[in-house]
């Protein structure tokens, strides 16, 4: 596959097809209020952070999107706990009140379904590392996704994120595609997304009857969802693992 990548702010015309590109996200995931909230800004108001792979066909199979944001700032300093969400709401604020930017986030890397397996997750970080630098940016952080921990969704993160392999690579493989680009694990952010909506919406989104107080287990999920029927919702906190790129 010949793979031609850049950005929204170079390439315009591309942007409803970039953003239009099929993905395989649970539909729970893309339910979080934040995400909602300022996800589409990036490609509205910071095109640069939204990197792209098109093949020779001219079909998007691939993009990245992330945000400069300021971790020096007052009251920050250190990766938030609540990682996703709160990395998200500091990129809009500073950029709302004009603060000067330190560090790049890494928000999402998504290949389309049907060319999964070939890379190009790690092609997208690449691009997305490579932006940060030319940027004048010294790192890239990432409140990482782990790939395979829904499969265990009952195993504590912090022990999954800290499971290698015999050659020393972290057990997860998203978690190892970051570390093979040179990125080691900051911290655990336990609550980095989170999604509470009525029964009736995870009936619509999952399939599952949502029926029993207490933890479910949902296809996908890296955590057990909290179902409260007598009071007709459920809860679902995503932890992700803060992992950083410095250079």
């Amino acid at each position: 596959m010949k793979l031609t990548t850049s950005n929204l702010a170079d390439r315009p015309d591309l942007r409803e097809r970039v953003l239009g590109m099929a993905d395989s996200w649970p539909e729970f995931i893309v339910n979080d209020l934040v995400g909602n909230a300022h996800y589409p800004r990036i490609a509205a108001e910071l095109p640069e952070y939204v990197q792209f792979a098109e093949d020779e066909h001219g079909e998007i199979v691939a993009h990245a999107h992330s945000v400069p944001f300021a971790l020096a700032a007052e009251g920050r300093g250190t990766l938030p706990a609540r990682g996703w969400d709160e990395v998200l709401a500091w990129a809009f604020a500073d950029l709302r009140h004009g603060a000067v930017p330190d560090t790049v986030s890494a928000i999402s890397v998504v290949v389309a379904p049907h060319a999964q397996g070939r890379g190009l997750s790690a092609l997208m970080l690449g691009a997305m590392r490579e932006h940060a630098r030319a940027a004048g940016f010294r790192e890239v952080v990432a409140p990482v996704r782990p790939s395979a921990k829904h499969l265990e969704p009952r195993t504590p993160i912090g022990a999954y994120a800290h499971r290698v392999r015999a050659d020393g690579l972290p057990h997860d493989p998203w978690l190892r595609v970051h570390a093979r680009a040179g990125a080691v694990i900051d911290s655990v952010a336990p609550a980095s997304m989170t999604v509470a909506a009525p029964l009736t919406d995870w009936r619509r989104w999952t399939g599952l009857p949502f029926d029993t107080a207490g933890e479910i287990e949902v296809p996908g999920a890296l955590v057990p969802v909290r179902c409260e029927p007598d009071h007709g919702y459920a809860v679902y906190v995503e932890p992700n693992v803060w992992m950083r790129h410095t250079w």
